[in-house]
């Protein structure tokens, strides 16, 4: 009898929808009180409380306006260096790369794909 192996599931704060956990990318917030930065965890190790994104430039969008930010990590947050490495993304995959989370044998990580 054949089992599936259990994906953990997580919502994207952007667009609000279910998906599984390596489809999206960790964001944290780093600091204290006023100076509470967002910064994307690539390797999914950062420690603090965590929100999950699609890495897709929509979601960060419609995340922004909607000031989900905020809200995922109680406090008002500077989102600039998530921004920043969206805006990275771009320029590193200019030929149609993408942004995609793979699996690796120590964890979860980013990784650029160029096609």
């Amino acid at each position: 009898m054949a089992t599936t192996a259990h994906q953990p599931v997580r919502t994207c704060i952007g667009c609000r929808r279910r998906v599984a956990r390596n489809d999206l990318l960790r964001v944290v917030a780093i600091g204290k009180d006023n100076t509470r930065t967002v910064t994307v965890d690539v390797r999914r190790r950062l420690a603090g409380r965590g929100a999950w994104l699609h890495p897709d430039r929509s979601c960060l969008a419609i995340a922004v306006k909607r000031k989900a930010f905020n809200r995922a990590f109680k406090s008002a947050v500077d989102v600039s260096d998530v921004q920043s490495y969206f805006n990275a993304a771009d320029i590193a995959g200019p030929s149609g790369g993408s942004m995609t989370t793979v699996q690796s044998e120590s964890g979860s990580e980013m990784k650029m794909e160029t096609r």
